[in-house]
């Protein structure tokens, strides 16, 4: 079955399908937030240290590292949310972008939002799964094996960090 998610064209395809919802869903999200102007995450935070389903250990992280840096997880939310729009839409770097979008539904999860997130968690889970498959219909399609090979040629040339640092 994973073989079958991972390499089959015509599933990949379904992939393709999914990656557009989530990432029209992600885009619409974070542009919306952005160009109102209005958005600040300090009264989302705020309100979830409230909420009796957030844990307490999340509750510890949001009282001492995400409240005080509201608005800098303002921005993170903001951009962040456009730009895994923007990798699942055009296919480039997807799992990156669905493992990023799984991590801020997860977020918003544990702060005691339920809306659409689990759904979009799961399909970026799937989509996670499929890898290469996932992009296969996209600009992943040329962009990974352009960065793989680019790497295979560093490592035989023997640049490396060490050696570009030196």
């Amino acid at each position: 079955m994973m073989n079958f998610l991972r390499t089959n064209k015509y599933i990949a395809g379904l992939w393709v399908v999914i990656r557009l919802y989530l990432g029209y869903t992600w885009l619409t999200s974070g542009w919306g937030k952005i160009a109102s102007g209005e958005f600040d995450a300090g009264g989302f935070l705020q309100g979830a240290l409230g909420n009796p389903d957030v844990p307490g250990w999340w509750a510890t992280f949001l009282d001492t590292v995400a409240i005080p840096n509201a608005g800098l997880f303002s921005i993170a939310v903001m951009w962040g949310e456009v730009f895994i729009g923007l990798g699942l839409i055009l296919g480039i770097f997807t799992n990156l972008a669905a493992l990023m979008g799984v991590v801020m539904n997860f977020s918003f999860l544990l702060s005691g939002t339920l809306s659409t997130n689990p759904q979009m968690a799961i399909l970026g889970i799937f989509i996670a799964i499929a890898g290469a498959n996932a992009g296969r219909y996209g600009l992943d399609r040329w962009v990974m094996p352009y960065l793989k090979e680019t790497w295979k040629q560093r490592v035989r040339h023997g640049k490396t960090k060490e050696t570009i640092a030196a």
